[in-house]
């Protein structure tokens, strides 16, 4: 095999293999949005105050999104954390909002006697479902959601929240 026909061989295989990364990674379809974020995203669930709200109001936020319960003692316990983040982080896009998963009159009577300043909803039993379509297959409380300002599910945490974690995350976006 001479030079040339050697020359035209290497070009041809670079080339192929060129146009199969383009085929295929490059022109690739994007992947639909989540089916479980876009439920969350067009659930309409109302606020302590009853006035109903969906988390697309929020659209273009990183949305933090905390399921938890009046009766449960670590998501007590994260709320005063939950409230310093929304009061330091607020200015830089960032919105919290609790889906509380117990009756309209516990949760309203809990955010007067805590003074949250983020939105509580009211989703009752809709709010496990929901946590489990978000990825809560255990599903235990509290469960919290970070969504990028693009509405792409970024990380998800059981449990009490460890907030040097979730700033760090925050901090990532």
């Amino acid at each position: 095999m001479n030079k040339k026909t050697l020359l035209f061989v290497v070009i041809a295989i670079l080339s192929s293999v060129i146009g199969m990364y383009v085929g295929m990674y490059r022109l690739t379809p994007e992947v639909p949005a989540n089916p479980a974020v876009a439920k969350l995203m067009q659930s309409r669930l109302p606020d302590a105050a009853g006035q109903p709200h969906q988390l697309s109001d929020w659209k273009g936020k990183i949305l933090l999104v905390n399921f938890w319960a009046p009766w449960c003692p670590p998501c007590v316990a994260e709320m005063p954390e939950l409230v310093a983040l929304q009061n330091d982080m607020a200015s830089k896009n960032l919105q919290i909002v609790g889906i509380g998963i117990d009756s309209p009159s516990n949760i309203k009577q809990f955010a007067d006697k805590h003074q949250i300043s983020f939105p509580l909803l009211v989703a009752g039993m809709q709010g496990t479902e929901l946590s489990r379509e978000m990825g809560n297959q255990a599903g235990g409380l509290p469960f919290t959601v970070l969504l990028d300002s693009a509405g792409q599910v970024r990380q998800t945490y059981l449990g009490k929240l460890n907030m040097e974690q979730v700033r760090s995350d925050l901090a990532a976006l």
